[in-house]
């Protein structure tokens, strides 16, 4: 297990390089060109850059999240391959600065969804909290306003150009189907992954956040017969998918320790959260305590202990916690309590497997 720490830039993040060099066992930043439109080549100079202020550190930067997916290329337009062939020139550039995984989603329209940034825990810190009904309700442009009108920091998922012609791509969705969507993923990859057998760049699909339908929008990424359905597009070690705990996890039929044992030789990438889950369909992320949420963060680590992953892993979306002024989920302070949890496990398992020798 590889411990890495998302961050998100030196003019765009609470966090800043010094202060993550501080969290024992963390080896590399988990890093990406957040005010590059989706759909274009990222420019190498500004790679070098990053890798440069990564590497001065310590730190290696193994890992991208995320390389947006254009529209086009999820709806299946006409000009799709333009933006497939920037994706492939991107993807060389990252090759030449050490980067070895990719993590990506392909998600229509939003990433991911929440309804409040800051939902109160009771111990007093505050979270990301989604609320079923209200999403069952809302017009999704009150959602907009709510998520990307945070003056301080770019939102990824909610990047301005695509926010801007949210109208149009929803009508243009209303005639995709599922099977749609997975074909336009399958001629991706088809066209993508022998540039990174070649170049030696995995890429690591996430899972639709939350997995289910939201706003009449099609998934494709929910369960674990999607993911298997999924490796099967291509077959390629280069073709896999990041295991996402909280975003699997908040459906009860997801079992992760499973998947993570069907899957293991697809998994790539892991992001690593709890989640506490209401009997009403809402839920709120909490510490990675596993006594704290719903999901057994124990067994999940124990599982990729048991199949000795090698991969990169990272403590996903924390608590507010101590005043911190931060991007939402993206704080210092409760993801390196996160990351010193995981290792806990880790060390724990690694121990009593010395032992029972």
């Amino acid at each position: 297990m590889k411990m890495v720490f998302r961050w998100f830039g030196e003019d765009n993040d609470s966090v800043t390089i010094p202060q993550i060099k501080q969290i024992p066992g963390v080896e590399g930043l988990v890093w990406a060109l957040h005010d590059i439109p989706a759909g274009d080549v990222w420019p190498l100079e500004r790679m070098q850059e990053i890798k440069q202020a990564g590497e001065r550190a310590g730190f290696h930067l193994e890992v991208v999240e995320s390389v947006n997916i254009h529209e086009s290329i999820k709806l299946g337009n006409a000009d799709r391959d333009v933006y497939i062939d920037n994706y492939i020139q991107t993807i060389r550039h990252l090759a030449m600065v050490g980067v070895k995984v990719i993590c990506y989603n392909f998600m229509p329209v939003f990433d991911w969804i929440r309804t409040n940034l800051h939902g109160r825990l009771p111990d007093g810190s505050t979270a990301l909290f989604y609320e079923k009904t209200k999403v069952d309700n809302i017009d999704p442009m009150e959602l907009v306003d709510m998520i990307a009108g945070n003056p301080d920091y770019t939102m990824p998922g909610w990047e301005p150009e695509r926010l801007g012609i949210l109208k149009e791509l929803f009508a243009a969705y209303q005639t995709v189907s599922a099977d749609d969507l997975r074909g336009n993923l399958r001629y991706f990859l088809e066209r993508v992954i022998p540039v990174c057998e070649e170049h030696d760049v995995k890429l690591a699909i996430h899972p639709d956040d939350p997995p289910w339908e939201v706003f009449g929008l099609p998934r494709i990424v929910t369960s674990k017969e999607d993911l298997l359905q999924i490796v099967d597009l291509v077959d390629s070690r280069y073709h896999g998918i990041t295991l996402c705990s909280g975003a699997l996890g908040v459906n009860p039929s997801n079992h992760l320790v499973e998947i993570i044992h069907e899957l293991q030789d697809r998994i790539h990438f892991a992001h690593i959260r709890n989640i506490r889950l209401f009997d009403n369909g809402d839920f709120i992320e909490t510490s990675h305590l596993t006594k704290d949420g719903s999901l057994p963060i124990d067994q999940i680590v124990r599982a990729l202990y048991d199949i000795d992953y090698q991969g990169y892993v990272r403590p996903d979306h924390g608590r507010h916690i101590w005043e911190e002024e931060c991007r939402p989920g993206y704080g210092l302070y409760d993801r390196a309590l996160g990351v010193m949890y995981l290792q806990g496990l880790w060390d724990a398992n690694q121990l009593n497997s010395e032992r029972s020798r």
